[in-house]
């Protein structure tokens, strides 16, 4: 089974850096002509977050589609760091500890990154076995680019680190997932990384 894992395009929070988590914004005029730029590969299934960024990526990527939500994909909750930057944070001592802790900690206000990453998988262990039961051989997720970190973290061979697998707004990867050690026996749960969805049309 083959899954594209896409970020959602780019909205005003996204051009001015900002920690955009539980805030649902909708996308920019960039954002829209971003995904003008990129190639998408076709599925035959569509899951995404909740969020509106999400939401409205998947209708322009995918227009004849219908999709599905899955609470559990959406971003990561800021809590007082949301909807700023680090310019309008640097010199926050809460902030600078968050970062010393290499963003490990809770976000004051906002939602544990452990149990942000851990909802993550559960959102992704879900979308999997939808697309099983459904014969699915080829699904689409459109989410965040936290989700996609804390997927491949979790799952991804070869192994890397969360931040590792960061990627641009309307980017993504190729992975696949072998439905046999999955769904088998021995439980045998990860997925190898084909390739990054970068193409741009000449």
């Amino acid at each position: 089974m083959l899954i594209y894992l896409i970020r959602h395009s780019m909205t005003p929070g996204n051009k001015k850096r900002c920690y955009i988590g539980s805030t649902d914004e909708s996308l920019c005029k960039e954002g829209i002509e971003l995904l003008a730029r990129y190639q998408y590969p076709t599925a035959q299934m569509l899951i995404t977050s909740p969020m509106r960024r999400c939401i409205e990526t998947a209708e322009y990527i995918y227009p004849d589609m219908q999709s599905n939500s899955l609470v559990e994909l959406r971003e990561c909750d800021f809590g007082r760091f949301e909807g700023m930057n680090y310019e309008e944070l640097k010199d926050d001592p809460v902030y600078q500890e968050w970062i010393s802790k290499e963003g490990k900690i809770p976000f004051p206000d906002g939602e544990d990154q452990m149990m942000f990453r851990e909802r993550c998988v559960i959102g992704f262990d879900k979308a999997v076995e939808r697309f099983y039961k459904n014969g699915v051989k080829e699904g689409a997720l459109v989410v965040h680019g936290g989700t996609i970190m804390a997927i491949l973290e979790k799952y991804a061979r070869p192994v890397e680190d969360f931040y590792h697998w960061k990627v641009d707004n309307g980017q993504g990867f190729t992975i696949e997932v072998n439905e046999v050690t999955w769904f088998g026996d021995c439980n045998d749960r990860y997925v190898v990384v084909k390739e990054k969805l970068n193409r741009e049309e000449q």
